[in-house]
């Protein structure tokens, strides 16, 4: 669930106050984020894409089927995620996948109007 607009506005005076206060920290907190995890989830995948090339290897040299097989399978699970993780990594200064957007006016299923006016009565209902 997004964050409402108070919420966003209050997140962002924290960061501020926290880069005021102690920018090392801030940056080094910074750096721990979907960025560096997708990151070194790439490189895991190519650390295993190359373990997968080895069994391949191996497996031939063995003469061995079983042992190609599964290495030509390991090398296709990593690089199936080498190539997602490398998608969905946000470029330095971008906000990732789950942040929110502006809104595009657009068509509205019957579900996205019923959460809204679900999301209207508890904002209001919070607010008496």
């Amino acid at each position: 669930m997004p964050l409402s607009e108070h919420e966003q506005r209050m997140l962002e005076q924290m960061e501020r106050a926290l880069y005021a206060e102690d920018p090392k920290f801030a940056s080094a907190l910074e750096g721990s984020g979907l960025r560096t995890y997708t990151r070194r989830r790439v490189y895991q995948a190519v650390v295993g894409f190359l373990v997968g090339i080895a069994l391949l290897m191996a497996g031939m040299v063995a003469q061995q089927i079983w042992v190609s097989v599964v290495g030509f399978l390991v090398m296709l699970g990593c690089a199936v995620l080498a190539v997602t993780g490398w998608r969905k990594a946000p470029k330095p200064g971008e906000q990732p996948a789950g942040a929110p957007r502006p809104q595009v006016r657009q068509k509205r299923s019957m579900m996205d109007r019923i959460e809204q006016r679900w999301q209207r009565r508890r904002d209001e209902q919070q607010g008496h």
